[in-house]
C-alpha cells in the first residue's frame, strides 16, 4: 500500500486513508475504507487503478453510490469515487459526459440546448458512469436509448478501448458482465426538441418521483429488479409487508419497492430486512426476487 499511496501522491491524485464512507451513500450505511480514492480524470483514475492493481490491493469504482449497499465495518482496499470527472460537452445533437458527470446535470444541458431524450433521466442520483454499467432506466426509456458509445479503461490490457456495443438488458450492460471494463465517459446521440416541452417533461417526472417514491428518507432507489411479468413493488405490496422493520432498516410505506434508512440503519439491518422480504415473496407467490443494489463487502 505504501507503493501505491507514493505514485498517489507523486501524480497529485487526491485520496484519503481510514474514512467512514456511510456519507457517501445514499443509503448513509457503511464502514471504514482503508483507502478512498478521488481522480479528477480519466488519466488519473486509470493511473490509480495500475497502480492499485500492480500492488494487488483490490478495487471498486463508485460513482454517487446512489445504488450501492456498503456492506462492511472495513473495506481492506481502495474505493474509487469518480465525482471529480465531471467532463462535459455538447457538439450538434451529442453530448459527452465523463463517468462523474451527474444524470441531473446531464439532462439540464440537453435541455437548455434543446435535446431530447435525457427526460427519462432527470431526476435519477446517478453519474453517467453507473447509469451506463447498470442501464439506468425510468418512464419508458433508458440508457441503451441514448448511449451513442462509451470509453472504457481495461484492466486486462492495460488500454483505453472504445465500446459501441454494450449488450444493454434490463438493468445490465457490458460492464456488468466484464469487471475487467472501467467506464470513463460516455456520448449521448440525442434529437432536436423544444425546450421548454423538454423542461416541462422533466418537472412533470420530478414531480412524479417526490409524489411516490420515498424521497425524505435514504435509500438505494428499487431495491430488487423488476420480475418477468411482474412488479417487485407491488408484489411486495400485495404481501402487506409495507412498514415491516428490522432494526432501522423498513419497507417504505410510500412505494413499497424501496427499502428506507430510517435512522440508524446497518447494512446487516437492509440484508436481514432483504432476506425477509424474499423469503416472504416467494413463500406467497413463489417468485425470486433479485436485488438491484450493488453489495460491496
Amino acid at each position: 500500500m505504501e507503493k501505491v499511496l507514493k505514485i498517489l501522491k507523486d501524480g497529485n491524485i487526491a485520496f484519503s486513508t481510514d474514512e467512514n464512507v456511510a456519507a457517501r451513500s445514499t443509503f448513509k450505511v457503511g464502514g471504514i475504507a482503508v483507502l478512498t480514492v478521488y481522480p479528477k480524470n480519466a488519466d488519473e483514475l486509470i493511473a490509480a487503478i495500475k497502480a492499485l492493481d500492480a500492488s494487488g490491493v483490490k478495487l471498486e469504482v463508485i460513482g454517487n453510490a446512489s445504488n450501492t449497499l456498503f456492506g462492511f465495518d472495513v473495506y481492506r482496499g481502495a474505493l474509487i469515487f469518480t465525482a471529480g470527472m465531471s467532463e462535459i460537452e455538447c457538439n450538434g445533437e451529442n453530448i459527452y459526459a465523463g463517468a462523474g458527470v451527474s444524470l441531473g446535470t446531464l439532462s439540464r444541458m440537453a435541455a437548455d440546448r434543446g435535446l431530447s431524450g435525457m427526460e427519462f433521466a432527470y431526476g435519477i442520483p446517478g453519474f453517467v458512469g453507473g447509469s451506463v454499467y447498470m442501464n439506468s432506466g425510468a418512464y419508458g426509456s433508458e440508457m441503451a436509448a441514448v448511449v451513442e458509445y462509451s470509453d472504457a479503461y481495461d484492466r486486462e490490457s492495460g488500454e483505453r478501448v472504445r465500446i459501441y456495443d454494450h449488450e444493454f438488458g434490463y438493468r445490465r450492460s457490458i460492464y456488468e458482465e466484464n469487471k475487467n471494463l472501467i467506464c470513463l465517459g460516455a456520448s449521448f446521440k440525442l434529437a432536436e426538441g423544444d425546450s421548454e416541452k423538454i423542461k416541462a417533461q422533466m418537472a412533470q417526472n420530478m414531480a412524479s418521483r417526490k409524489e411516490k417514491q420515498p424521497l425524505e428518507y435514504p435509500s438505494a432507489g428499487s431495491y430488487f429488479k423488476r420480475p418477468v411479468g411482474n412488479f417487485a413493488g407491488k408484489l411486495i405490496e400485495d404481501a402487506g409487508l409495507k412498514g415491516m422493520r428490522v432494526g432501522g432498516a423498513e419497507v417504505s410505506a410510500k412505494h413499497a419497492g424501496f427499502i428506507v434508512n430510517r435512522g440508524g440503519a446497518t447494512a446487516e439491518d437492509i440484508l436481514a430486512l432483504e432476506e425477509k422480504i424474499k423469503e416472504i415473496i416467494m413463500s406467497r407467490f413463489g417468485v425470486e426476487l433479485e436485488r438491484e443494489v450493488r453489495l460491496i463487502k
